[in-house]
């Protein structure tokens, strides 16, 4: 008989996990209450990037004549057309999760899942009636949401969560984005380029301030985010908001999350700015509401995320989880989640498997893009490498100039004694496609010696990690 494993979320962590159980032989039920495809799909990954796509082109266009075409006019941002490439382009991933669920004998199951047990779990329909899937094995991929901040009371009209950020239908005058994280730079470079006047506040003393992104990188993104008219407010963290005829009143405060030695005198002194919207993007929350697992016996640390040992699997045996819903503790990313889930479904069949988290790459839709892997500069200091940082310029390269694409940098980080690669990053344009070679090369445990003769083609931004190697 197949083993029966029953998948809870249909994000990029559950539709891989089922995709992966049934190519195995497993019988694999798939639940999900809202849509194909989970946050990345719907509210994340795809809709940033189809807006971004959007930004990019709008840029491009005009830029024209300096790359010598005549005639681009005054182009400017049709939201309302914005908006429906997006949702075509969402649409049309989503026709093709539903095809391949299909085509792997995947059940899909629509409703809002309870875990009773390693051997069952209860699906509310939305006609009311209940279901029953008896399992041998369950995975749990329910993701995240966005945090709401008491401080910032998200109305939907003047201030937007990032899920609303992506369904907005005009280009706010003033933007005010509150949180200087990925979601939160991602959306500030795209509506600048849609033509908002754009502040981004940050309770920390930098941009991207999260271990994973170098410092460099950090510093280069807020020099070319002041290049572009967008304004930064750092150590500085809103705290009210109020509504005055028609528009939005943000008070700053200094940042509770810097020591006091450490605030800028700037970041002291009181702030109120106006605005026409307010993006609020400051983190994320499990989706475990109605999960039932107090309940069934999966524990959760104090924040509410799901604990897990390395292969995976929570306190009840034969229930595994993975992706957001391990919260930051791990990472939360949409390729991490897909790795997990490859090894949750080994897992289910007895294997022995864990996902290799030192060498899962980021990648930042900016303008410039940033891709990481591995170590930081400080992080390899923090561990007592003595390490070499080598760092080309991209307009060090002649495929660089070509494209107009000057701002960017490659930055390896490795062992001075040996060589050996402990992480690169990129800042620049297509970094979050380049960073893949490096990640590779952290995989297959790679010198900077093995990169330098490593023949990269000509002309090409790849070439920046080859000088890069060279340089060491």
């Amino acid at each position: 008989m197949a083993l029966r494993i029953t998948v809870i979320g249909a994000g990029p962590g559950g539709y891989t996990a089922a995709f992966e159980a049934a190519r195995r032989g497993a019988e694999v039920s798939l639940v999900e209450a809202r849509e194909l495809g989970g946050t990345c799909l719907n509210r994340g990954c795809i809709p940033t990037k189809a807006l971004k796509s959007s930004a990019d082109a709008l840029e491009a266009v005009k830029r024209a004549a300096e790359f010598g075409i005549a005639g681009a006019g005054a182009p400017a941002a049709d939201m309302p057309a914005v908006l429906a490439r997006k949702a075509k382009v969402v649409e049309t991933l989503q026709s093709g999760l539903a095809k391949a669920c299909a085509q792997r004998k995947v059940k899909l199951v629509e409703g809002r899942a309870r875990l009773v047990s390693a051997a069952l779990v209860q699906v509310a329909s939305p006609d009311g009636g209940v279901q029953e899937l008896a399992s041998d094995r369950v995975i749990l991929a329910t993701g995240s949401s966005v945090l709401r901040l008491p401080s910032l009371p998200c109305d939907g009209k003047y201030v937007l969560t990032s899920d609303e950020a992506l369904a907005l239908d005009r280009v706010p005058a003033r933007l005010l984005v509150v949180g200087g994280g990925v979601v939160g730079c991602e959306l500030a470079f795209v509506f600048r380029a849609f033509g908002s006047q754009v502040t981004v506040v940050e309770g920390l003393d930098r941009l991207l301030p999260v271990p994973s992104i170098d410092q460099d990188m950090s510093k280069l993104l807020l020099r070319e985010a002041k290049k572009r008219g967008i304004k930064a407010e750092l150590c500085r963290t809103v705290a009210g908001v109020r509504i005055e005829e028609g528009r939005v009143v943000a008070d700053l405060a200094p940042s509770p999350f810097v020591p006091e030695d450490r605030l800028p005198a700037s970041a002291k002194k009181p702030l109120s700015l106006e605005a026409d919207c307010v993006f609020s993007t400051v983190g994320r929350v499990p989706n475990t509401e109605g999960l039932g697992l107090a309940e069934a016996g999966v524990a959760v640390d104090a924040r509410g995320w799901i604990a897990v040992n390395a292969s995976l699997e929570t306190s009840l045996p034969g229930v595994y989880a993975i992706g957001d819903v391990l919260g930051p503790s791990r990472i939360m990313l949409a390729h991490m989640a897909e790795a997990e889930a490859r090894c949750a479904a080994a897992a289910c069949f007895g294997e022995a498997a864990e996902p290799e988290y030192a060498v899962c790459p980021s990648g930042i839709f900016t303008s410039p893009e940033i891709g990481c892997v591995g170590l930081t500069e400080e992080q390899a200091k923090a561990k007592g490498y003595d390490c070499a940082c080598p760092q080309i310029l991209f307009r060090e390269l002649g495929k660089a100039h070509a494209m107009g694409e000057l701002a960017g940098v490659f930055k390896l980080v490795a062992d001075r004694a040996t060589g050996r690669l402990l992480g690169a990053h990129i800042a620049g344009a297509h970094a979050t496609d380049l960073i893949a070679e490096a990640a590779l090369a952290l995989h297959k445990g790679c010198t900077v010696q093995d990169l330098a003769a490593t023949i990269h083609a000509h002309p090409t931004l790849a070439e920046g990690m080859l000088e890069a190697a060279l340089k060491f």
